[in-house]
């Protein structure tokens, strides 16, 4: 009776042992991907003035950026046969120019971006600028005078496809780098160019007024526009107060900073508490708020006209402020948790040779450099992935758990929804890389001790 008991257990083991070689095998459990919450919770938007990606970035290794341009032939002249210009066209050298020697103002309103652009042909930009000489727009700085940004793209991420919102000038670039869109009348009628008086926001004189593009028919009203003091649209102010996250935008002066402080022109802010809370002046406070533990969760920093890159200047202390930023951010205890996004608020006039495309009757507009540094930013990378100004308030809302769209929805004109994000930019599955101070001609102590900006206002 054991005996027939042992051989029963014994065929039952067996019995159960085949079962379960036939079973599927337990599935092992994964870890999470990590995403930009999972590691950034500070982001600093660096906001530059008037240069294309070119201009700065013309022979940038892996980079969309030739070192000659395309520009229609003239009556004589022969035309190129370069595969890179359309026929009919001459292929243009670019020529090396310094800050101090770069030929100031060129035209970059809405009506210069379309001669510009020339429906995608990119080869309108002698056109566009026929007083500063023929081919005046089609340079690019010296390298040396931009070493400290090209150390940034090399050791971290430069973004060769990043164009703004909108055609045209510093008004509305501005206004898309906190709103996403600059729609008074959506879907059809959009900001554009700049207001008949200064400083361009709700402190500008009584009767003031705007320009807007129009959808159908395709063209811009002058001056037949709204007070720019702005509650047509919503803007990422509304969405980190909404959410309790906390922000800053540092500018040059509180009051009367013009177009290059966006949050005058918007009304609920200009007579709102964020007025006092979250706009701080001087721009310098960025580098005592890095170092001290004040750095809100979200800033924007712009500069005095001085540092500004903004070709009227003549001025080469743009790259250092820049690298001042970045180094202050990167030495500080914020830095394994924190994005730098450096941007450009327009193109300047200055020839780029990426069609950007045509997402709306808004744009998109001319290609502008943008560089994104972090411990967790691929090391030399250069991301081909099409960003516009939505994509960085998108990383904004990323980082902060919101939904994308959380501004407004597309059928407003919103485009934090539809821009791509930063992600391509990050691998947020490394160990956060040290910082490694960036070298520059001016030093931090520079710009602090720098006088008040009592510069005239961007008028493009």
């Amino acid at each position: 009776m054991d005996v027939r008991r042992a051989i029963a257990a014994t065929s039952l083991g067996l019995l159960v042992a085949g079962c379960a070689s036939n079973a599927a095998p337990a599935r092992s459990v994964l870890p999470p991907v990590p995403q930009a919450s999972d590691r950034i919770k500070h982001v600093i938007v660096v906001i530059q003035e008037n240069r294309s990606l070119e201009n700065f970035f013309a022979g940038f290794p892996g980079a969309n950026a030739p070192m000659s341009g395309c520009a229609i032939a003239e009556t004589g002249s022969t035309p190129s046969r370069s595969s890179d210009c359309s026929r009919g066209d001459v292929s243009v050298p670019l020529q090396r120019v310094t800050f101090q020697s770069n030929p100031g103002l060129l035209p970059h309103d809405w009506s210069s971006a379309l001669i510009d652009w020339n429906r995608g042909k990119m080869d309108g930009f002698y056109k566009a600028a026929p007083h500063s000489g023929q081919y005046a727009a089609y340079a690019y700085i010296d390298r040396l005078q931009v070493r400290p940004y090209w150390t940034m793209a090399k050791q971290y991420v430069l973004a060769d496809e990043m164009f703004p919102t909108e055609f045209g000038g510093s008004f509305t670039g501005h206004l898309t780098l906190v709103a996403g869109t600059d729609d008074i009348t959506p879907p059809s009628q959009a900001e554009v160019d700049f207001p008949t008086a200064g400083p361009y926001d709700c402190d500008s004189p009584h009767g003031t007024t705007s320009s807007y593009v129009l959808d159908k028919p395709y063209r811009k009203l002058r001056y037949n526009g709204p007070f720019p003091c702005f509650d047509q649209f919503n803007t990422m102010a509304q969405v980190l107060d909404n959410a309790r996250v906390s922000w800053k935008f540092y500018a040059f002066q509180v009051l009367d900073a013009g177009m290059w402080e966006p949050f005058e022109a918007i009304k609920n802010v200009r007579y709102g508490p964020d007025w006092s809370d979250d706009i701080v002046a001087p721009q310098t406070k960025i580098l005592t708020d890095a170092k001290h533990g004040r750095l809100p969760a979200v800033s924007w920093v712009t500069p005095t006209e001085e540092d500004s890159d903004h070709p009227v200047a003549h001025s080469d202390r743009g790259p250092s402020w820049v690298a001042a930023v970045v180094n202050a951010i990167g030495t500080s205890r914020y830095w394994e948790t924190s994005a730098l996004v450096v941007v450009w608020d327009d193109w300047g006039g200055f020839y780029d040779n990426a069609a950007p495309p045509q997402l709306d009757y808004r744009g998109l507009g001319i290609r502008v450099p943008c560089l994104i540094i972090s411990p967790y930013a691929k090391r030399g990378y250069v991301s081909h992935v099409q960003y516009e100004y939505g994509s960085i308030l998108r990383f904004i809302e990323e980082v902060q758990g919101l939904p994308p769209g959380s501004i407004g929805p597309a059928s407003l004109g919103y485009t934090d929804a539809r821009a791509a994000s930063l992600d391509d930019a990050f691998d947020f599955n490394q160990k956060p890389r040290r910082f490694s101070r960036i070298p520059a001609k001016y030093s931090a102590l520079d710009f602090m001790r720098e006088p008040p900006s009592h510069a005239p206002l961007d008028t493009q």
